[in-house]
């Protein structure tokens, strides 16, 4: 059997720090791998960069590991596939358009891209979004034959920048030129990974509230893609399957995205855009089961995966592309054999350590000699008194005793008190009492001052749904309104016929 899982773990190091919050990064990285259980983990969104890869994220015992970066932004996009030993692939390649493949050890079979400019292929391989995987797998039926897994992260449309919907769509054509030309070559396709897009209206919980839902350009290109019936049989359109809906077409809340804002989760409100699509001979031949696994944590998404009836055939060697062979990885590869003396080998010098030669201890007596030498020496006079006691610190030397014999003791008529006349002291301490009193209401008037501008924040409000606190936001989409503060529920989304879901109220802050 072969387990392959995809999982968009919104950085890299989200799940790890929810696995092992303490623990170093090499061992929680491993126990996620182990907890997945996959021959092949495509993850998606991974946000780092080669110069931030380290090799505890990127050499993981028991796994050969490939990356693909964003080249325009840090902390962008990102996608990584893991291949345990035993799926080595045969080869791996970055990217679709194949502008960023290497001399040897690519995948190959790119299609007809003439309808794409060099600087648009560029442009859309450079945010690190797509890497193929090139296995060898066995039949049950002992014949090999060729698989090629494409990991793709899509990209999303802001509906407030209209050219990323266009980038968008200009990827999609790209991914489908690219994997159609695979399957024309005689390979097995798997795209597997975050499309960014809910196909039908059971793959999102308020598909019935979303203006013109079915006519979304996104959702029209999927539609040509698949097959429009289940994989039982039928007619097919397209040349691939949505595996999920192959093995469970009438799965409700089968979701894999939730808001993090929200706190949508909890309820289970969101909607389902991560898929393993497989062409139709492969999914009708091998495919056993598809999967989601919700009560996985660690992202604002969950893994999705699929079981094949197939064993792999690994390659002898890793692909040029493995993190291994970079070259800020490739010298640290050693085995600790390597850092160890071999028996036959004669020592730098016979000598020990420990026990410095002849010369050397000669050379150090002349060293200390030298610095006895230059060392300054006591007087005779000095030294014929012997080490002194600790009483000798405290008692005052003759010196300091003949100089204060000669000093002139004060007059006692200076120090006596004048007395003065009761009148004037009575008077004295009248004035003091008001000074007092003025001193303290003056600092009661700045104390009730700065209790007045540090009271802290005003209690929160209460929501008319539930009669509890509501949590406050910022509005920080553009326009008159940006920037302001308001209040609302501080339940989960959900439907609005679940009474433990968000309530309507909302209540704007009043300026301080």
């Amino acid at each position: 059997m072969l387990r392959v899982v995809s999982w968009n773990i919104n950085g890299i190091r989200s799940p790890l720090q929810a696995e092992e919050p303490n623990s170093c990064t090499t061992t929680a990285m491993a126990r996620v791998l182990d907890k997945l259980d996959a021959d092949i983990l495509c993850l998606q969104e991974t946000k780092v960069t080669r110069d931030a890869l380290t090799e505890p994220l990127a050499i993981i015992e028991g796994y050969n590991s490939y990356f693909s970066f964003s080249r325009n932004r840090s902390g962008y996009s990102g996608v990584a596939t893991f291949c345990k030993d035993g799926a080595t692939p045969v080869a791996a390649e970055e990217g679709l358009s194949g502008l960023l493949a290497l001399q040897n050890g690519d995948v190959g079979c790119y299609g007809n891209m003439d309808e794409f400019s060099q600087e648009e292929l560029r442009a859309l391989d450079n945010e690190g979004r797509a890497l193929l995987t090139q296995h060898k797998i066995r039949t049950w039926d002992g014949k090999e034959k060729i698989l090629t897994i494409i990991n793709v992260y899509c990209p999303h449309a802001d509906p407030g920048r209209p050219e990323r919907l266009t980038f968008k769509m200009r990827f999609y054509r790209l991914l489908q030129i690219r994997a159609e030309a695979l399957l024309a070559a005689g390979s097995h396709v798997i795209i597997l990974g975050d499309l960014n897009t809910a196909h039908r209206p059971i793959d999102h919980w308020d598909a019935v509230n979303l203006e013109c839902f079915e006519e979304d350009p996104g959702r029209k290109w999927m539609d040509g893609l698949l097959s429009k019936l289940d994989c039982q049989g039928g007619s097919h359109v397209g040349a691939f399957i949505d595996t999920y809906r192959c093995f469970h077409p009438k799965q409700e809340r089968a979701f894999t995205c939730w808001s993090t804002i929200t706190g949508a989760r909890r309820l289970n409100y969101g909607s389902r855009i991560d898929y393993v699509l497989g062409d139709r001979t492969l999914v009708t031949d091998t495919f056993q089961d598809s999967f989601l696994l919700p009560e996985v944590m660690g992202s604002d998404h969950c893994p999705v995966g699929a079981v094949l009836n197939v064993s792999s055939v690994p390659a002898k060697q890793c692909p040029p592309l493995c993190t291994r062979f970079l070259p800020e990885f490739s010298g640290t590869q050693l085995k600790i054999l390597h850092f160890l003396v071999h028996p036959k080998q004669e020592p730098v010098s016979k000598q020990s350590v420990l026990q410095p030669s002849s010369q050397t201890q000669g050379q150090m007596r002349q060293n200390k000699a030298h610095v006895r030498s230059i060392r300054p020496r006591p007087s005779r006079a000095d030294s014929s008194k012997g080490q002194k006691k600790l009483i000798n610190y405290f008692q005052p030397s003759s010196s300091r005793l003949q100089a204060s014999t000669n000093l002139e003791l004060p007059n006692l008529r200076a120090l006596v008190t004048p007395k003065i006349p009761e009148d004037e002291v009575m008077g004295k301490g009248v004035e003091g009492q008001a000074k007092d009193a003025e001193a303290k209401d003056e600092k009661e008037v700045r104390t009730s001052f700065w209790k007045s501008v540090l009271r802290g924040p005003l209690p929160m409000p209460v929501c008319g749904g539930h009669g509890e606190p509501c949590v406050m936001r910022t509005v920080k989409k553009a326009g008159p309104n940006q920037g302001r503060h308001f209040y609302m529920c501080s339940r989960p989304r959900g439907p609005s016929t679940d009474p433990s879901s968000r309530c309507n109220f909302f209540l704007w802050s009043r300026p301080s």
